[in-house]
């Protein structure tokens, strides 16, 4: 197999991880892996060029890009749907186990979520903290 072609499959691979996380980091991997295909197509031998390039590419999508993505955020305007979650009722589809990931469903959305406590299928909690695509819960009685 061509060295491209492996370049392009490790692209593909690095693309559908970064749709299932939603953060935009590993995209700038999935680019520079781009990169690296180009010049796997061009320079075939040059596997020191090929690592190079996909990792110079890399790192300056992630240094440029992070003032920009902070202005946007900063900008008149810019509503995160992600703050709005914290309060929210939600109702557990996966059981929780303490420290352990399930499912809660908040609104017509459904979440990765834990928690120090453990909860069973159908039980109501409320949302306290969301990271990217996690959110922690707490029992909803806690809060009434």
């Amino acid at each position: 197999m061509e060295i491209w072609a492996i370049w392009l499959i490790i692209a593909g691979i690095i693309l559908v991880l970064e749709m299932m996380t939603l953060t935009f980091y590993m995209l700038w991997f999935c680019i520079g892996s781009l990169v690296a295909a180009l010049v796997a197509w061009i320079a075939p031998e040059a596997y020191f060029l090929q690592v190079l390039a996909g990792c110079l590419v890399a790192i300056v999508l992630t240094i440029f890009t992070k003032p920009i993505s902070r202005k946007f955020r900063t900008a008149k305007g810019f509503k995160d749907i992600g703050t709005e979650l914290i309060g929210q009722q939600g109702v557990v589809v996966e059981p929780i186990e303490s420290g352990q990931f399930g499912i809660v469903k908040v609104g017509g959305d459904t979440w990765s979520a834990r928690s120090t406590a453990s909860f069973a299928k159908d039980d109501k909690v409320r949302v306290v903290k969301r990271s990217s695509t996690i959110i922690e819960v707490e029992r909803w009685e806690e809060f009434i």
